[in-house]
């Protein structure tokens, strides 16, 4: 099967890459209001980049009528976000966060989150969160009237107390619950896990010709 995506309306080529790109990691991303409080808002089109310079990646969209939405507004105007990532104990809170506050309101309040003062940035992070990047903007790209890209440089991370051994900074992974966004309002937890080591190059062609 081919599908010609140059054929196809957005919204379907938004339907199929959201159902198979997938699972999705979940960035609560809190900005600074121009009022001071603080905003939330989930991406799913969202990613780690590098780790030299560090470097993470948020997709942002505009409203329908192609004013940007408060995280993109804010970024521009303050340079400076947290991304907070998602594990169980938040999710619903996070949900929260995704429904169709009025400009300006802090969805804070209303989830049932709490905040604290970073240590680099003048935006809060969420305490409640497993893991939160303090970010400064790299540079916002426009692509389309209603997509940005987003890249920002971390430069700050708070862990939650429990969750990495300071001496091997090693995670303890009975504690960190991630969840992943798959496709509309569907999405999966991580506590089905498996390793897979990769072979050396005699290995792997060794065992290619002994499958032949």
């Amino acid at each position: 099967m081919f599908l010609d995506f140059e054929l196809l309306a957005a919204k379907d080529r938004y339907k199929l890459l959201t159902a198979t790109v997938v699972p999705r990691p979940i960035a609560l991303v809190s900005t600074r209001n121009e009022d001071g409080s603080t905003n939330a808002a989930p991406f799913s089109f969202f990613n780690v980049f590098s780790e030299d310079p560090l470097l993470v990646v948020l997709g942002l969209q505009s409203k329908p009528d192609l004013s940007p939405k408060d995280t993109t507004h804010n970024i521009r105007l303050t340079g400076e976000f947290v991304v907070n990532l998602v594990d169980e104990s938040i999710a619903e809170k996070m949900v929260v966060c995704a429904a169709n506050f009025p400009k300006g309101e802090s969805e804070i309040p209303t989830a049932g989150l709490s905040l604290e003062k970073s240590e680099k940035i003048d935006v809060d992070y969420i305490v409640d969160a497993p893991v939160s990047l303090e970010c400064h903007r790299v540079t916002v790209l426009q692509f389309a009237k209603t997509r940005d890209l987003a890249i920002g440089e971390i430069v700050g991370f708070h862990a939650r107390d429990g969750l990495i051994d300071p001496d091997t900074l090693r995670i303890d992974w009975g504690k960190y619950n991630s969840i992943g966004r798959l496709y509309a309002d569907k999405y999966i937890r991580t506590h089905d896990r498996f390793s897979m080591k990769i072979p050396a190059y005699e290995d792997a062609v060794n065992g290619e010709r002994q499958g032949d």
